[in-house]
């Protein structure tokens, strides 16, 4: 028998949504994001797969953790999916423009539509889509807002960086 449950997490940013099916990921909603619903996870009990996925989102917060190891599904629309499937493979520390994207999935005068999957994204961080930038490089767009997109850039980019440098601390 499968039921969904959810639970929150907060980190310097401010408090995520995170829900699973089993021990499937389903969701990590930033803050402010427009589908997460705080009343129906606060209080939850942390159990050992949100723990390892707790575990994990605070080492890539750390700067230590660029890719991720846990089962999830991406539920969307195949149009969705297929953008999703895209951000998967930015590189860490790498920006994508909306054009971009829509290039790669085929389909060169559907930015907008990519901009708008990209919006729906349920994985936040883990399906990247914070690396997903405006023509020219401007930060547009980010269901938790511009400061937490940049957050999220400036992060990566200063881990890289640092392994450039070959500093390891």
């Amino acid at each position: 028998m499968s039921s969904i449950r959810q639970v929150t997490w907060t980190n310097e940013l401010g408090t995520w949504g995170l829900s699973a099916e089993n021990d499937t990921l389903l969701t990590i909603l930033p803050p402010n994001h427009r589908d997460l619903d705080l009343a129906a996870a606060e209080g939850n009990p942390v159990d050992s797969f949100f723990q390892t996925v707790i575990d994990q989102l605070e080492s890539y917060f750390a700067g230590e953790l660029q890719s991720f190891d846990l089962p999830y599904k991406m539920r969307g629309t195949p149009f969705q999916v297929s953008v999703w499937e895209q951000l998967l493979l930015i590189p860490y520390g790498e920006t994508r423009t909306y054009g971009e994207l829509a290039q790669q999935i085929g389909n060169p005068a559907a930015s907008r539509a990519v901009g708008a999957a990209n919006g729906r994204n349920p994985l936040s961080i883990i399906v990247p889509c914070h690396r997903v930038i405006g023509a020219g490089g401007t930060l547009t767009g980010y269901a938790g807002g511009l400061d937490c997109k940049n957050f999220l850039l400036q992060l990566e980019n200063a881990v890289v960086e640092k392994c450039e440098l070959g500093i390891t601390n």
